[in-house]
C-alpha cells in the first residue's frame, strides 16, 4: 500500500502534468474536499455552461491531502477547504491570493446502513465495542468535527476504522462494512444506500474557498471563485444540504 504522504505527492505531479498539457486560458484546476463531490460537480457544469471553452477540472480528496499537495507545489488555481485550519496553513504558507472566503456550512450525522440493522440511536452506540464504528480520520474535517461532537457528548468512541475522506467512509456504510459512522448530512443525502440518524449538538463545519497565489489561471480561478459566492453558485449548494453562510 502507498502512504498517504506519497499519494499526495503523486496526485501533485499528476495535476502539474495535466497543466502542462492543457492551455491554462481554458482550464481551471479546483482542488475541493470529498464531501463537496455532488455539489461541485454541479458547480463545474453549471460555470462550464455559462463560458462555454472552458473546462473546470475537480480533484477531490479529504482537504489535509488536497493542503499538502498544494504545500508540495501542485499547480492549482482554487482550494476549497471543509474546514478553516487547513486553509490557514496554506494562508500560512503564503500560497493564498487577498482572502479566503467562508462559502457554506455543513453538520454532523451518523451514517447507518439502510434499515439501520444495528439498532443505532445516537453518539452514545459509538462507544460500544461490539459495534463496527468508523470516523474519519483525525487530520481530515469531519474526523475532527466527529471527535469534537464525541467529546462534547462524553464519548469515547470504540474506532474500527479512520478513513482518509468522508467518501471513503460513507462508502464502507454503504457496503454495511460499518454499523455507524459519522459524516455530513449532504453526504447521507447524496446517497440511498444508507439511512441518517440525527445527533443532537450543533456542531457545524464551515467550508472556506480561496484562489492561489500562484494559480495557473488566475483569471478564471477568479471567475469560479465568484461564482460559488453568487447566487447561483449558493443556489447550486443549498440544493445539495449545505448551508449558506
Amino acid at each position: 500500500m502507498v502512504p498517504s504522504g506519497l499519494r499526495a505527492i503523486f496526485a501533485a505531479v499528476l495535476l502539474l502534468f495535466t497543466a502542462c498539457e492543457s492551455n491554462s486560458n481554458d482550464q481551471i484546476l479546483v482542488s475541493a474536499a470529498a464531501s463537496l463531490t455532488d455539489a461541485f460537480a454541479e458547480l463545474e457544469t453549471g460555470f462550464e455552461t455559462n463560458n462555454p471553452g472552458v473546462d473546470v477540472v475537480l480533484n477531490l480528496a479529504g482537504s489535509s491531502t488536497l493542503r499538502e499537495q498544494i504545500l508540495e507545489g501542485a499547480p492549482i488555481d482554487v482550494f476549497a477547504s471543509a474546514n478553516i485550519a487547513n486553509m490557514d496553513q496554506v494562508v500560512g504558507a503564503g500560497q493564498v491570493e487577498g482572502s479566503p472566503m467562508v462559502f457554506s456550512s455543513n453538520r454532523l450525522q451518523i451514517a447507518v446502513p439502510r434499515g439501520n440493522p444495528a439498532g443505532i440511536t445516537g453518539l452514545a452506540d459509538f462507544a460500544n465495542e461490539e459495534l463496527l464504528i468508523g470516523l474519519c480520520a483525525e487530520a481530515v474535517p469531519c474526523g475532527a468535527l466527529g471527535r469534537t461532537a464525541l467529546g462534547a457528548a462524553g464519548v469515547v468512541p470504540a474506532i474500527d476504522t479512520n478513513e482518509p475522506d468522508v467518501r471513503s467512509l460513507l462508502t464502507k456504510v454503504e457496503a454495511g462494512e460499518l454499523d455507524a459512522a459519522l459524516v455530513y448530512a449532504t453526504d447521507v443525502a447524496s446517497t440511498g444506500g444508507v439511512d441518517g440518524v440525527m445527533i443532537p449538538q450543533d456542531v457545524a463545519a464551515d467550508y472556506s474557498i480561496a484562489v492561489l497565489a500562484d494559480a495557473p489561471n488566475p483569471t478564471g480561478a477568479n471567475e469560479f471563485f465568484d461564482y460559488v459566492l453568487s447566487a447561483e453558485g449558493q443556489r447550486i449548494l443549498m440544493d445539495q444540504g449545505f448551508v449558506s453562510p
